[in-house]
């Protein structure tokens, strides 16, 4: 079974654009990986995450701020798709944790 990534945002900072922004992304390049992207406007306000099934590998707050969707890419491509080349999106992140 194909794993289900949810996106987890706050309605009251307008993320929905955003968050619907990388859904379209992740169902681009996963379209054979990944069986759903679902959007889930949180109740915690400032909360923006990403999930694989139960897994977090994503959370805003942790990374400091927003990533490039390159960088998002390069997470769930990590669990859902490992030996999956990402082309151009495969160069370095500029954010170091």
């Amino acid at each position: 079974m194909k794993p289900t990534i949810t996106i987890e945002y706050c309605p009251k900072c307008h993320w929905l654009l955003r968050a619907a922004y990388m859904a379209q992304e992740i169902l681009t390049t996963f379209a054979d990986e990944v069986g759903a992207v679902t959007l889930k406007p949180s109740e915690i306000n400032g909360r923006y995450t990403i999930h694989i099934s139960d897994a977090k590998v994503f959370d805003r707050k942790e990374y400091g701020g927003f990533a490039e969707i390159k960088e998002i890419k390069q997470l769930i491509r990590d669990v859902v798709a490992p030996g999956k080349s990402l082309g151009h999106t495969d160069t370095p992140a500029h954010h170091q944790s």
